[in-house]
């Protein structure tokens, strides 16, 4: 190990895990295909919400080429709900389409770098 670098690197780990932490995470997803064609979304996130200043403000289901399909906002934050669940309904989906991508956004650090790849039911 090159112990010159060192102090580079755990000052490079400080500066960076602030903003990773902060991101909302999501714990899990699932879709159900309704009557009509369309889906329901109901996703879990799990955040560090502290108050009205910082929380976990809405996920969106979008096409694996990043073309919108649905937004999910929420109004308030979720301090003593950790993580909760929130349903979208009545999504249409492109005919042909076998999978979305869920993602995450939350008022302090914005929309998450990780996302989840849905299997839509059929």
């Amino acid at each position: 190990m090159n112990w010159r670098i060192l102090p580079l690197a755990m000052l490079l780990a400080l500066w960076i895990a602030p903003a990773v932490a902060g991101e909302v995470e999501i714990i899990a997803a699932k879709a159900q295909r309704r009557a009509d064609g369309t889906y329901r979304f109901d996703v879990t996130l799990k955040h560090a919400d502290t108050g009205w200043k910082h929380y976990a403000d809405g996920w969106r289901v979008l096409s694996p080429d990043g073309k919108l399909l649905g937004n999910r906002t929420l109004l308030h934050p979720h301090v003593s709900e950790q993580p909760f669940t929130r349903s979208l309904c009545c999504i249409r989906v492109p005919a042909g389409l076998k999978r979305v991508v869920i993602q995450a956004h939350g008022q302090k650090h914005g929309t998450t770098r990780k996302t989840r790849t849905l299997k839509l039911p059929e």
